[in-house]
This record gives structure tokens, C-alpha cells and sequence, in this order.
């Protein structure tokens, strides 16, 4: 019965967007890029090294961003139709759409051919089923819905970081090949820039410099407060020489809060992963980014099984990477003592997954939309 309503509600919703959508598209498009997010309200390192490559390569190019994540409670959401009237004019009156997320405007609206609309999805890769392809299962939203709200339509080109990451990508978006461009995300630019972040980092915590650092970024789940409590006590028992630091996921912030975790300073998930000596995860996309340096990446899924059933994932994890995927704290806490690892596993896994690792993602991605828009 919810399931009926909610459909009932997008479907008076989307008539009532089409509606004012409709006088808007009689306006003259201007030479301006839009960015649309619903992930924060503020720039995202992507969208930022992107702006400045496209300065450089269309500096007559305006670019507008409508970063606005969906707020809690009932006023604010009245407030927030607001904020899509706004995306929906801009839509109208721009050139190219860029985003990063799914956009209720950009999917559910009829747009202009002129219109070109671009997905540079917020992740470097997918390990975990996400968009179209975790639709239907537990964790995923319910295929009425998905459909209803026209999830992932209308875009001209989706990126994507790999050929092999491809055809996740087309499952995801619900797209062919010849929407997939092969392109990095701008980010992996400043993943592989020397900036000298460790050695700020050490000087504004001196007690950690005789430790190796290992930073362990989950992915918003469950099992996720679980885990973290199960790594944290292997830690504080066993590994004396090592500094555990864990950065959550947004939405899971307070896990991480524990002093005898603590750091000073203010560093991005990027910044941390140059510093650390090691890094786990689990299904999180960061595992992309965390290859590309090169260091000790493991993977503590003690859910694995449970998390295949229920969410579903597109690369087998003990299939690519056996002896980096853990399922119980205490070996891959000893794993890690070891200093034993497979570098070897790891330069493949990064190889397959992200093919540009050059220092030129951003402007590649520029000049591309420079071809679309001139």
C-alpha cells in the first residue's frame, strides 16, 4: 500500500514539474554549463578540479552549480521544491548538465536535443550493485518506484573508468555502449599529486610518527557500527605499533569518534589515504582510489556472503584479491603484522579497473564537453 501511494505521488509529481518545465524551454539556451548533486551542498573534488579545466579550456563558458542534498523534515522539504524550480530553469537555459547522482529534473523531464546531459558518477569505480542494478533487492528500491521516478534516464554520456568497468556501468544507468565514454574521474588527478599532506600531517601530530598508520574507510551499511567496534578491539589489544584511524561514512559519522583514534587536523578521505601506511575497506568504491597508490589495500568483509545475497556485487573480491579479503579481524590484523603482501594482485586489480592514471582526467573531461557545447 506505501509502495502504491509513493508511486502515486511521484506520478502527480512528475506532471506537475512537466508542467512548469514546459514554458521554461522557451527561454534561449545561454553558453553555461550547470552541476547538479544531491550528494552535498558543496562542491565535490571532482566537480571542482572540473571547473577549473573548464576555465582553461572555454573561459567564455559560465558554470553554475545546484548542490542542495534532500533536507530532513516536512517544511524543509517544502522549501527544497524550490530549489528544483531553480535546477529546472537552469536546465532549460544551459548547454550542458553535469552530475553526479541521480537528478529527480534531469530524469523525469523532457529536455531539449541541444541539452547535454553528463554522468560522472561520485564513485571511481563499483565493487557493490548500485543505480538500476540494485533495484528490486533488499537493500535496493522497490521497481515500481525506480520507475516512477524514471531512475537514470536521459543522459547523453555516462563515464566511466574503465572497458572492464563498462558494463556495470550500462546495468546501472540503464544505458548502451555508445553512451559510455572511458574516462577517469578528475579526482584520480590529485589522487596521484605529491603535496606534501603526510608531512603536515606529522608535524601536526609528532606522537604518531613512529606508528604505521592504517585507515579504514567502510562503506555505509548494517553491519557497518559492527565492524568497526570488532576492528577497533583487535586493535587496542594486539597491534601496538600501528594507529587505527576510521573515517565512516557521512551518514555513520559518529563511529569514528574515539580518542584513542584521534588525529588533529583537517584531512579529506583522499588526504588520509596518501598518508597511511595501509588501508581496508570493504565494498566501499574507495578501494579504486586506495589502488592507484600503490599501498597495502585489504578488504575486511566479515558480512560477505549475507552482503552478496542481499545487495549484490559486481567483482568477486576472494577472486581478484585472495589474500587481501578478510571476514574475522584477528587475521587480517596478523595479515598486517605480516608485511607479507601481493603487490602483484593489487597492480592487476588497479590495471583492470582504472585505465587513465595519467595526471590529465579533468581536461580530458573539459575538452570533451568542449566538443558537445561548440
Amino acid at each position: 500500500m506505501k509502495s502504491l501511494l509513493t508511486v502515486l505521488l511521484f506520478s502527480i509529481l512528475k506532471l506537475g514539474l512537466r508542467a512548469l518545465y514546459a514554458p521554461l524551454k522557451l527561454f534561449k539556451a545561454k553558453n553555461r554549463i550547470v552541476y547538479l548533486s544531491r550528494q552535498s551542498n558543496e562542491k565535490s573534488i571532482d566537480m571542482r578540479l572540473l571547473e577549473t579545466a573548464v576555465k582553461e579550456e572555454m573561459p567564455d563558458v559560465k558554470q553554475v552549480f545546484r548542490l542542495r542534498m534532500i533536507p530532513e523534515g516536512v517544511f524543509k522539504k517544502i522549501k527544497y521544491c524550490f530549489v528544483v524550480i531553480g535546477d529546472m530553469y537552469y536546465l532549460a537555459t544551459s548547454k550542458a548538465a553535469i552530475l553526479d547522482t541521480y537528478s529527480i529534473t534531469v530524469s523525469c523531464l523532457k529536455h531539449k536535443k541541444d541539452l547535454k546531459v553528463i554522468q560522472i558518477w561520485h564513485a571511481l569505480g563499483a565493487i557493490k550493485k548500485f543505480g538500476l542494478q540494485s533495484v528490486g533487492t533488499k537493500e535496493g528500491r522497490d521497481e515500481k518506484i525506480s520507475s516512477a521516478m524514471c531512475m537514470h534516464k536521459n543522459y547523453d554520456y555516462v563515464l566511466a573508468p574503465s572497458a572492464a568497468s563498462a558494463k556495470f556501468y550500462m546495468e546501472a544507468f540503464g544505458c548502451g555502449a555508445d553512451k559510455i565514454k572511458i574516462c577517469s574521474l578528475p579526482r584520480v588527478d590529485e589522487m596521484l599529486k605529491s603535496d606534501g599532506v603526510s608531512a603536515n600531517f606529522f608535524r601536526e601530530n609528532p606522537a604518531l610518527s613512529d606508528k604505521k598508520i592504517v585507515l579504514y574507510l567502510p562503506t555505509f551499511r548494517e553491519k557497518e557500527r559492527e565492524a568497526v567496534r570488532e576492528l577497533k578491539t583487535e586493535f587496542i589489544q594486539k597491534m601496538d605499533n600501528y594507529h587505527l584511524i576510521v573515517s565512516t561514512h557521512p551518514l555513520f559519522s559518529d563511529v569514528g569518534k574515539d580518542s584513542r583514534f584521534f588525529y588533529n587536523g583537517e584531512y579529506s578521505s583522499i588526504d588520509l589515504m596518501k598518508i597511511a601506511d595501509v588501508i581496508v575497506t570493504d565494498y566501499s568504491a574507495c578501494a579504486f582510489e586506495a589502488a592507484l597508490l600503490m599501498k597495502p589495500l585489504y578488504f575486511f568483509v566479515p558480512d560477505y556472503e549475507l552482503y552478496k545475497k542481499d545487495r549484490g556485487i559486481n567483482i568477486d573480491l576472494e577472486a581478484e584479491m585472495p589474500n587481501a579479503v578478510f571476514k574475522n579481524a584477528e587475521k587480517l590484523c596478523s595479515a598486517v603484522k605480516s608485511g607479507i603482501y601481493d603487490h602483484d594482485a593489487l597492480f592487476a586489480f588497479k590495471s583492470k579497473y582504472i585505465e587513465n592514471t595519467n595526471n590529465n582526467n579533468a581536461k580530458t573531461l573539459a575538452k570533451f564537453i568542449a566538443i558537445l557545447i561548440k
